[in-house]
């Protein structure tokens, strides 16, 4: 299912930025695997084998009105060819190929308590500077992690917090 993922959403990413919509694309793409995965009845009709690919073609027109036609013909070609159940590994590999294209890298800070905005900026000005990328940063707040700070940049963790730091302690100590 993974490489009929890579392919659909290759094929996709290639037509929008062809003719200049890839942010459109990837709006549309997300508002939809957003709305089958919210509305169960939705999903089953698009994903059922019980209704005709023409019936679903028809909602789907219903459904989508004022979509880009780029984003509808590739919806329906998922549906004849009976692949619309991929339509949410596709989001994430189109994802992937946006962030690629547009040089993105997504940056999570998770800190013990609420930082000011200046701090988390800094964070991701320094990461941006290193990597040569546009950060798309984020923050939230965790106690349980009772002081410092943990970085998730891309897919990559960096771990300074107090209780990463005891948890490391813990084990050594259980090795002794």
């Amino acid at each position: 299912m993974e490489e009929i993922a890579q392919v659909y959403s290759r094929a996709l990413f290639e037509v929008a930025k062809e003719h200049g919509k890839l942010d459109v694309v990837r709006e549309q793409l997300g508002q939809y695997a957003d709305a089958l995965d919210r509305n169960h009845d939705l999903a089953v009709f698009f994903f059922s084998p019980y209704f005709s690919t023409d019936e679903k073609k028809e909602g789907l027109r219903r459904t989508l009105e004022g979509a880009d036609e780029t984003f509808v013909n590739f919806l329906e070609t998922l549906l004849e060819r009976h692949r619309m159940p991929a339509v949410f590994r596709v989001r994430a590999e189109f994802e992937r190929l946006y962030d690629e294209e547009k040089k993105l890298l997504p940056v999570e800070v998770t800190s013990a308590i609420d930082l000011d905005e200046a701090t988390v900026k800094s964070i991701g000005d320094r990461i941006g500077e290193q990597t040569g990328q546009t950060v798309e940063l984020t923050s939230k707040v965790d106690p349980s992690i009772l002081g410092g700070i943990v970085l998730r940049v891309g897919n990559q963790i960096l771990d300074a917090s107090i209780k990463h730091r005891l948890d490391q302690l813990r084990k050594h100590v259980a090795q002794a």
